[in-house]
């Protein structure tokens, strides 16, 4: 079965994060619903500036402004993480159940999603030795393909977010 395009040139088949949105009952306008399908169909971790750029090719219509209060308000609705990987842009990617972490290549500034079963077991061990029940925990390696880590020539130091 083929899927239709609304008049923005978006399917009508909602997006997971459009279906998020309306179960935490937002309103999903028309340049919410491209906004929520950029997000949904990135590969990569965009920052505000890559959602722009991507959903006015969709809607030339959509303001850089709309989409940085779409963004807040997805954020704020907890539809979608702001993500830090010390490059100085937020990156943001859809809020999933299943849980992952990030290497991230200082060079290139790829960004690889991870799953370590040892290393979920260590968290919970290391909490557990210090007398915490571990609520939530957030890990992010930076590094260097290795074929391309003897020609590194600067020493790259995350800009980490403050924890005030």
């Amino acid at each position: 079965m083929a899927s239709t395009t609304d008049s923005a040139g978006i399917a009508d088949m909602p997006s997971r994060l459009e279906q998020l949105c309306i179960q935490k009952g937002l309103k999903m306008t028309e340049q919410r619903r491209v906004i929520s399908r950029v997000l949904s169909d990135s590969t990569d971790h965009p920052d505000v500036e890559q959602v722009y750029r991507r959903a006015i090719e969709i809607d030339p219509h959509i303001s850089i402004a709309t989409v940085y209060r779409t963004m807040r308000l997805f954020e704020e609705a907890n539809v979608i993480e702001r993500l830090d990987f010390g490059d100085g842009r937020a990156r943001y990617e859809e809020n999933r159940d299943e849980h992952h972490h990030h290497l991230i290549d200082v060079q290139s500034g790829e960004v690889v999603e991870f799953t370590n079963e040892e290393m979920e077991r260590l968290k919970e061990r290391i909490a557990d030795e210090l007398g915490y029940e571990l609520i939530g925990h957030r890990l992010e390696l930076y590094g260097v393909r290795k074929d391309r880590a003897k020609s590194m020539k600067t020493s790259f130091k995350p800009q980490l977010p403050r924890t005030e």
